[in-house]
């Protein structure tokens, strides 16, 4: 019977060490499968971050190609070419009705454009959308911060978001002045908001403003 007792005391402890093995090898494979878990998401999301970076980047192709309709020979250069909307260059004289975000209405539709100005008037742009790399789609519009069709002159600055001139200036008028300056006209400013559709649904929005003198 003694041999037996011994021959029992040494299984029972190979038995122990073994249940504390297993145990440590599941909290190894527990860690190993979260530390893969914290890699497929940080890749994931640096990937989600470099998409984003390509389609900001192709949506300055709107933002240049905008800028172009008011050099010599686009279709926005012309004297009194901005007092009207030119649906060809997806221009709108009048502000466009935007969403609380600030995106303008007409941007929010998938395809066939179409929204509202600020007085209601339905404002359909026709200029071909800019395939970008990677199947991706740019759409721009370009609108005047006014309230109202015709020359900016003619509107007034009470009716148009417009840049100050140097004569004027802040917290009062030429009037305050020693020497009151010129009158300069100063230029309304525009508005160039852009949508960039990518792969997997992926929506970017891009908006800038600049001035010209009209």
């Amino acid at each position: 019977m003694k041999t037996l007792s011994k021959m029992h005391g040494p299984a029972r402890e190979r038995g122990v060490v073994l249940l504390f093995c297993l145990i440590i090898l599941v909290v190894l494979l527990a860690g190993g499968v979260a530390v893969m878990r914290s890699m497929d998401t940080s890749l994931a999301g640096a990937g989600n971050l470099a998409f984003k970076r390509d389609l900001v980047n192709q949506g300055e192709l709107a933002i240049a190609k905008a800028m172009r309709e008011f050099n010599p020979s686009g279709a926005l250069a012309a004297a009194g070419a901005t007092s009207n909307n030119v649906a060809t260059a997806n221009y709108s004289a009048i502000q466009l009705a935007t969403n609380a975000q600030g995106i303008p209405e007409v941007l929010l539709k998938k395809t066939d454009l179409s929204g509202p100005d600020v007085l209601g008037n339905a404002f359909t742009p026709t200029g071909t959308p800019i395939s970008g790399s990677g199947g991706s789609t740019v759409r721009y519009v370009i609108d005047r911060m006014c309230n109202a069709t015709g020359t900016f002159a003619s509107i007034g600055k009470s009716g148009c978001v417009y840049s100050p001139s140097k004569t004027e200036t802040p917290g009062g008028d030429q009037s305050q002045m020693p020497t009151p300056g010129p009158s300069i006209p100063s230029p309304p400013i525009y508005r160039v908001s852009v949508r960039v559709d990518g792969p997997r649904d992926t929506q970017v929005f891009l908006q800038a403003s600049f001035t010209k003198p009209e």
